[in-house]
């Protein structure tokens, strides 16, 4: 019984050991299909794609002030004919509207890059990486003077909606029995 144990012992030894051996993690090689990344200095293209994707849609929004600004129009008469007070928000919109027309022709030269669009193509893709990033690079900048243009009042139109709804919130409606 004595020789048994050592031998179920032993045995249980080098099953450990044997285990222990094993490797617990997995290796996987790259792929003969795997894209390689772009030499050393030059940008990929999915990344300028993407930025010049964010910068269309970014302007395309920029391009909805007046939708915007007929909404909170509505809005302010709306408040008015309820008795609310209505006149620093009407101001705020009333700046708003002075920088939109102050901002118009940046907003509008900066179309001229768009319709270019050199390093790129109609759907976005880039064809010529350099092009595309100085393309960028103008788009963002028009970009930029558009906001110094706006001088702050998109911000401070936001800012006076909402001290509007926090003096004025919603009634709650309770059910009725």
């Amino acid at each position: 019984m004595k020789y048994l144990f050592k031998k179920t012992i032993l045995f249980a030894l080098i099953v450990a050991l044997g285990v222990a051996s094993l490797p617990f993690v997995s290796v996987a090689a790259q792929g003969t299909n795997d894209p390689t990344p772009p030499p050393y200095g030059q940008v990929k293209t999915d990344r300028l794609e993407r930025a010049w994707a964010r910068q269309l849609r970014l302007y395309e929004r920029m391009g909805k002030t007046d939708d915007f600004v007929a909404k909170v129009q509505k809005l302010l008469e709306r408040a008015s004919a309820n008795g609310k007070d209505v006149s620093g928000m009407q101001s705020a919109l009333d700046e708003f509207v002075t920088a939109v027309e102050d901002a118009k022709p940046i907003y509008e030269s900066a179309q001229s890059i768009i319709d270019s669009h050199t390093g790129f193509d109609a759907n976005g893709k880039v064809t010529d990486p350099k092009q595309a990033k100085e393309k960028i690079k103008a788009l963002r900048e028009k970009m930029q003077e558009i906001k110094t243009a706006m001088k702050g009042t998109g911000e401070a139109l936001r800012e006076a909606i909402k001290d509007f709804r926090e003096a004025n919130p919603h009634p709650v409606k309770t059910p009725t029995p």
